[in-house]
């Protein structure tokens, strides 16, 4: 008779200890305890397979929870709802969406009815497999079970929608949701502003924004960077520095990648080469990795973006890109003339029938090539005409015509010309 007492109250002890545990976090103490309760001759019950579960989830070993879930039935025990509540979360961690839905319609064959956290675990599962159908799905089936989704619910869905570029649907979601008197989070608004903004439709994006505001919510780096990114993909890049000026008014430090990024990204493809240089100063100046920002500024120049000589300028001269063009210029005045003196070695001796000359005309073509971006961005900077006597005007008074450089290729095409009809007039062979 004591010991029959007593058995209960060590289980007991066992399944408070477990639970400590998976509060804690210790997913590794909570199984050490259940070996001891089996090493002990004591019977875990459904309490004790709940603790270790729930242990295994909260520390995302769904590996682990697996195991137990599967010696339940051994053990003739039957899982109640707070086990598949826990085993379905472990798998929505884990990204296991088939086995968390598999779990769920376990659920029913074991005459078990799901739970509002049931549905939201299954729904997350979804989102995170990028199965934004089979979310949708369960969050119809909801009403159907006499469920009425929450916030959490609709949020999951929505990011599922995000994930999967549905921005309609993400849409029809935050309108039901305000249909069922169900105040959006910042979660909700932050999908649906990164999937309008993945679609092309940087208007929705923002009108999104403006409603997070209204409803007091409260700006955060993830919602602007998702703003900033829709501003970027719709060419608005009045709309993108904005919202960098909300960031900064509001207290928040724009990251790297979703808010200089973006907003640089913008400036190049508005043209604003001025306002992009700015934001790279101002990323430097906040230590967010300037040689990154440069990279890509970098990449813009070469994908032919205006702000592309701008960006590379920075690198070379502190004092801009007229400094930055001057020093090019100069550079390529003398390849010119090492090049030449080249063509006249190669005009006096010619071992080479394809080598030399050849090797050289794809430099001389090669060099026109380059010397025709820096006319197209003169061009560009004469054309926008926002700065009169500033970087025109210097590149006008402080480096030669623009004018010699084309006299100059015509020049060194003709020396390589004249090289190739002296070459065959020679046959090829070598000059006495």
């Amino acid at each position: 008779m004591v010991a029959a007492r007593l058995e209960p109250d060590a289980t007991v002890r066992c399944n408070a200890g477990m639970s400590a545990c998976e509060k804690g976090g210790q997913w590794e103490r909570a199984l050490a305890l259940l070996r001891e309760m089996r090493g002990a001759k004591l019977e875990p019950d459904v309490v004790s397979y709940s603790a270790g579960i729930s242990a295994c989830e909260k520390s995302e070993q769904w590996q682990r929870a697996l195991v137990l879930l599967s010696e339940m039935p051994i053990v003739v025990l039957e899982p109640d709802v707070i086990i598949y509540n826990a085993g379905i979360s472990a798998f929505e961690k884990g990204g296991q969406w088939q086995r968390a839905l598999a779990l769920l319609s376990e659920m029913s064959t074991a005459i078990l009815e799901p739970v509002v956290i049931t549905y939201n675990a299954g729904i997350s599962a979804c989102k995170k497999g990028e199965q934004w159908q089979q979310a949708l799905a369960l969050l119809s089936q909801m009403p159907e079970a006499r469920l009425k989704p929450n916030v959490i619910s609709y949020s999951a869905g929505v990011s599922a929608c995000e994930k999967g570029e549905q921005w309609q649907r993400a849409l029809s979601l935050l309108s039901e949701m305000s249909s069922s008197k169900l105040k959006p989070n910042v979660i909700s608004y932050s999908a649906g502003i990164s999937v309008c903004g993945k679609c092309g439709h940087w208007q929705q994006a923002l009108r999104l924004l403006s409603q997070l505001l209204e409803a007091k919510l409260g700006l955060d780096a993830i919602v602007c960077g998702a703003g900033i990114t829709a501003c970027e993909k719709g060419e608005q890049w009045h709309q993108a520095l904005s919202l960098l000026g909300e960031m900064w008014n509001a207290n928040l430090k724009p990251d790297l990648i979703f808010s200089y990024s973006a907003g640089i990204s913008a400036c190049a493809k508005g043209a604003q080469w001025k306002q992009a240089l700015s934001l790279l100063t101002e990323a430097c100046e906040a230590r967010l990795e300037p040689n990154v920002m440069l990279q890509r500024g970098y990449q813009r120049v070469r994908e032919g973006q205006p702000v592309a000589a701008g960006s590379f300028a920075t690198q070379r001269d502190v004092r801009g890109e007229t400094g930055a063009r001057r020093y090019r210029l100069q550079r390529w005045d003398q390849r010119v003339r090492e090049m030449r003196a080249v063509a006249a070695g190669s005009g006096a001796s010619r071992p080479d029938a394809g080598g030399a000359v050849g090797a050289q005309r794809c430099q001389l073509q090669r060099g026109d090539q380059l010397l025709r971006e820096g006319w197209a961005v003169a061009a560009g900077a004469d054309a926008a005409r926002r700065d009169v006597g500033g970087e025109v005007g210097a590149q006008r008074h402080s480096i030669p015509p623009l004018q010699r450089w084309d006299q100059r290729v015509r020049e060194r095409r003709a020396v390589a010309a004249g090289s190739v009809a002296a070459r065959r007039h020679a046959g090829g062979g070598p000059a006495a």
